[in-house]
């Protein structure tokens, strides 16, 4: 008989860096996961990931085990890691808070595409330039 999912859980945690301690410990704990089994999988599987933040959703079956999957890093990280900014504009509409190249844009939505409503990596462009739009970061040809 397969195990059943009794609970899904979603976080963002960096890569490589999972502890027992909050953030995770508080919404993992309640949930009754053995919290450094958890972090030590975790961190063995984003090793060569380091400095990234992961989303990560984990399914907790009704014997207390569990799996997870690792997706890749949300496209404002990657964005901002692009341009080379700590943050995005204050005011999106009016103020720039950076430039990216179209071959960096092209490169973020390939990281991005499994994780995309899109079927070619051109509709992931258009996701990915709009989300850096909206965080005061130009696209310059």
């Amino acid at each position: 008989m397969a195990k059943e999912v009794v609970k899904k859980i979603k976080l963002q945690v960096p890569a490589g860096k999972a502890t027992p301690a909050p953030p995770v410990g508080t919404v993992l704990g309640p949930a009754g996961i053995n919290l450094q089994e958890f972090c030590t999988k975790y961190n063995d599987a984003t090793r060569d990931k380091m400095g990234d933040i992961l989303p990560v959703e984990i399914s907790v079956y009704d014997d207390r085990s569990f799996d997870f999957v690792i997706k890749t890093p949300p496209a404002p990280f990657l964005i901002k890691k692009a341009a080379g900014v700590s943050k995005g504009a204050s005011k999106p509409g009016s103020e720039t808070a950076g430039k990216i190249t179209r071959a960096q844009l092209r490169e973020i939505a390939e990281t991005k595409l499994p994780d995309l409503n899109a079927y070619t990596v051109e509709e992931a462009m258009k996701i990915v330039e709009g989300t850096a739009r909206n965080m005061g970061i130009t696209v310059v040809d």
